[in-house]
């Protein structure tokens, strides 16, 4: 058996639900959403996005996915990503034609909001994904950004050869669907430790006999969740099958989205066995020979904090977190960063806070000195 499917109680204890032999619909990626065409309005363009605006055949160039940050005063207070945008048409804007009004092709996904928006918001815009995005400009407005959209439908999963347990036996006897039925499905390696966790919803559309016969039963979920793993990071869970990695720089090999999906895996390691009390003071040694994107330099400072597979931020919000303590190792401390130059020339252009306008490389040197780290940079 290679899968749990367990639901926690109000208590916040594992229910066993079914051991399951298999699993298929795992890996898929996101239903990409419905293109739609937004108009960018007076638009300072910087980084990729000047880049296409200066070409003679702007129209044919892709910009990858965009996101779009609502600022009030102060803060961002919504996220929007613009899938797989392309540029349509644009023109100088005609309040001030030194700014552009800049119309996308792009599928529309909100990732966060906490408030509704401001009066007079602003928007930051960035080239890339939400762990490593690089700055592209700013506009006054987006027109089409700001409507409902239809939640999309639900891709289901299909648990093969499953050991039901009695609450799912009770399930199966009796039908019944709620949208707040919820599980995880518990991943396994090959000693049996959890390597991973995946959230599922528990509609059951088809349950049968196993096609591995005997007692086991194949069942159908309605929803298996939003949050599976990319058929490309197939390779990367099982290499994690054989047991969490007990050598360094395992994950360099990969490109920035099998990186990132090399961390989100340490982000159950870390759980597993529970952490030991925090280590402060001692000196540590960052390779930094492939750290070229964001996910490497997270990957590369948990290695040097931790060790192999270990976990210690993903991105700037949760790397600060863990430099609050809690996580195996807290300041102060020094660390020795080797070949810190690399880093520095690939996260040039990748600005996680556009006020203060520094590169990515030097925004997480100047938090760990704030934290109390000694950064030695060789």
């Amino acid at each position: 058996m290679k899968y749990l499917l367990v639901q926690e109680d109000e208590d916040g204890v594992e229910q066993l639900w079914a051991r399951c032999a298999g699993v298929e619909g795992l890996f898929a990626d996101p239903v990409p959403p419905p293109r739609e065409v937004l108009t960018l309005r007076g638009c300072r363009p910087d980084g990729l996005l000047s880049e296409v605006l200066a070409e003679p055949d702007a129209s044919l160039r892709g910009l990858g996915d965009v996101c779009v940050e609502v600022w009030d005063d102060e803060k961002p207070v919504q996220w929007w990503t613009l899938v797989d945008a392309v540029v349509v048409a644009h023109q100088p804007h005609s309040a001030d034609p030194a700014r552009y009004d800049i119309v996308l092709g792009a599928g529309v996904r909100n990732e966060e909001t906490f408030f509704e928006p401001p009066a007079a918001p602003r928007f930051e815009l960035f080239a890339g994904t939400t762990v490593a995005a690089a700055r592209a400009g700013q506009c006054s407005s987006v027109d089409g950004l700001f409507k409902p959209r239809a939640d999309p439908a639900p891709v289901p999963m299909e648990l093969i050869g499953c050991e039901p347990s009695e609450p799912l036996l009770a399930a199966l006897r009796r039908p019944r669907r709620s949208e707040r039925d919820w599980a995880y499905l518990l991943v396994l390696d090959r000693q049996g430790a959890v390597m991973a966790s995946r959230t599922v919803g528990l509609a059951i559309t088809g349950a049968r006999p196993s096609v591995l016969g005997g007692t086991l039963v194949d069942i159908t979920l309605t929803d298996g969740g939003d949050d599976r793993p990319s058929p490309a990071a197939r390779p990367i869970w099982a290499e994690w099958y054989q047991g969490p990695p007990a050598e360094s720089n395992l994950w360099a090999p990969y490109d920035s989205q099998g990186r990132a999906a090399w961390l989100d895996l340490t982000t159950r390691a870390w759980r597993v066995p529970a952490p030991q009390p925090d280590h402060s003071g001692g000196d540590y040694h960052l390779d930094g020979r492939f750290v070229t994107d964001v996910p490497g330099l997270h990957c590369a400072i948990a290695e040097a904090l931790l060790g192999p597979g270990r976990y210690f931020g993903r991105e700037w919000n949760a790397f600060k977190d863990c430099l609050g303590g809690g996580f195996g190792v807290a300041p102060p401390f020094t660390l020795t960063w080797h070949d810190s130059e690399i880093a520095r020339r690939a996260l040039a252009d990748v600005v996680e806070g556009p006020e203060d306008g520094l590169s990515y490389f030097e925004d997480i040197v100047r938090l760990l000195e704030r934290c109390g780290v000694t950064v030695v940079l060789r």
